[in-house]
């Protein structure tokens, strides 16, 4: 008995630690953080698009080496893109940097801060955006690097997000 004991609270264990490298990455948990910052200002909905997912997924494993911040040439998407060490850096948690881009945007004038960044912030929110695809892969510094990418692209000049 001890020895089976012993095997299903290891198997218990593992289990537990695949669920938690599994949460908050999953394309419904994207899309959920997305759309929670969308009805924050009124903004319909997105959807998952295996297609948009699929482009995302093919240039973050292309990102896999180098886990560098730059963006992909020739994209029909918009495109945020995030990088986080650490075990626990979580697709939710990308999407939280770029939401927590708000504080920074000024709707009246339609501009970030001075000196601050709010485009990943109207990215998200843009009122045109409805697909969405994400990826995130870990590097081989052990970093994680996350991008998404949205289906009509936003952040247009001189128009606002919503």
């Amino acid at each position: 008995m001890g020895h089976w004991n012993n095997a299903l609270f290891l198997l218990a264990i593992f289990m537990g630690i695949l669920n938690f490298s599994l949460a908050q990455n999953s394309p419904q948990d994207f899309v959920d953080a997305h759309n929670q910052a969308r009805a924050q200002v009124g903004v319909g909905p997105m959807t998952w698009d295996s297609n948009v997912a699929g482009f995302a997924e093919n240039y973050a494993n292309q990102r896999r080496g180098d886990c560098q911040l730059v963006h992909s040439q020739n994209s029909p998407y918009g495109e945020n893109l995030a990088y986080g060490s650490g075990y626990d850096f979580t697709g939710v948690d990308a999407v939280n940097l770029w939401v927590g881009e708000h504080a920074d945007y000024d709707y009246n004038s339609n501009t970030c801060a001075p000196e601050k960044m709010c485009g990943h912030y109207t990215q998200v929110v843009w009122r045109n955006s409805v697909r969405l695809g994400c990826a995130r892969v870990q590097c081989n510094n052990g970093a994680w690097f996350v991008t998404c990418n949205y289906d009509p692209p936003g952040n247009y000049v001189g128009e606002k997000p919503y």
